[in-house]
């Protein structure tokens, strides 16, 4: 079996992302911290995005083999989630403030001789590629239909003249305010947010090796970037062409390659994003 890993800060001040590695467990994970959007930092200035997938990287390294469910990886997760809620406690965070709490998307898979467990929340995303080229994708990204409604803001503030970060985010923060409210509900998306409700929307599962040969994880920073009119989200056509562009480009190449269309739009105009380059992590598992 090899693996590649990559996590790479994107142009704010902390990566946000985490990277899970848990090799006595064959246990591997990508996290995608988001910052709240009611101001908190920690002792050393930390953001609440950074502190959550911190916090839940930690804790899944820090587990031993007794201590692993036989048939899912959903109690681990609610377990983080929960830690996570203690965690905010202790520091004075508003729990029943949606706006306010720390968050961090998932998706974590646990290898085993026959099969593979896997857990997902957010926009982190799983892929499986089998002998004969095929890709499936385990995961869907339960961010995008929210986000659309942030990013179309975008694209219409640009359109209409608007040049500045500064004022582009101004304009879209009513409909981030209210994209937060929708966290683990039936009109948003799962998230490990603290909320007990993530027990109803995480998703989970298992699929078997048969012809198994590779396993992609990523955070929604390696996605392709999007022009205006295409699709927001990546579909099961982009996500197949990122485990072909990662096949034939290593990960590291591929990452290298998009910070570069990256730096080349720096404006953000070409591509409407909220940042420049955001946080990327990734883990590339090929089986030999």
């Amino acid at each position: 079996m090899k693996i590649d890993t990559i996590t790479l800060q994107g142009t704010a001040k902390w990566n946000e992302d985490a990277l899970v590695r848990h090799e006595q467990l064959q246990m591997y994970g990508v996290l995608d911290g988001a910052t709240s959007l009611r101001p908190y930092r920690g002792p050393r200035q930390e953001t609440g995005g950074y502190l959550a997938s911190r916090l839940i990287r930690g804790y899944l390294e820090s587990l031993e083999e007794k201590e692993m469910p036989e048939d899912s990886l959903k109690p681990l997760v609610l377990q983080a989630n929960a830690l996570l809620r203690s965690s905010m406690l202790e520091a004075g965070i508003d729990v029943t403030d949606k706006t306010a709490l720390w968050t961090s998307g998932l998706a974590l898979i646990r290898i085993h001789d026959a099969y593979i467990d896997y857990a997902q929340a957010g926009d982190c995303m799983i892929a499986v590629v089998y002998k004969d080229g095929s890709v499936r994708t385990l995961s869907r990204d339960q961010v995008a239909h929210v986000d659309q409604l942030s990013k179309r803001s975008l694209e219409e503030g640009i359109r209409q003249g608007v040049t500045t970060r500064e004022q582009l985010l101004e304009l879209v923060r009513p409909i981030l305010l209210a994209n937060k409210a929708r966290m683990n509900t039936l009109q948003g998306y799962s998230v490990l947010s603290g909320e007990p409700e993530l027990a109803h929307f995480l998703e989970y599962g298992r699929i078997n090796r048969i012809q198994l040969k590779a396993v992609l994880l990523v955070t929604d920073g390696l996605f392709p970037l999007a022009e205006p009119s295409e699709k927001e989200a990546p579909s099961y056509d982009a996500v197949r062409e990122l485990v072909k562009r990662i096949a034939d480009e290593s990960l590291a190449g591929y990452a290298e390659r998009l910070i570069r269309q990256e730096q080349e739009d720096s404006d953000c105009l070409k591509y409407p994003r909220f940042k420049v380059s955001d946080d990327k992590t990734g883990i590339w598992i090929q089986f030999e």
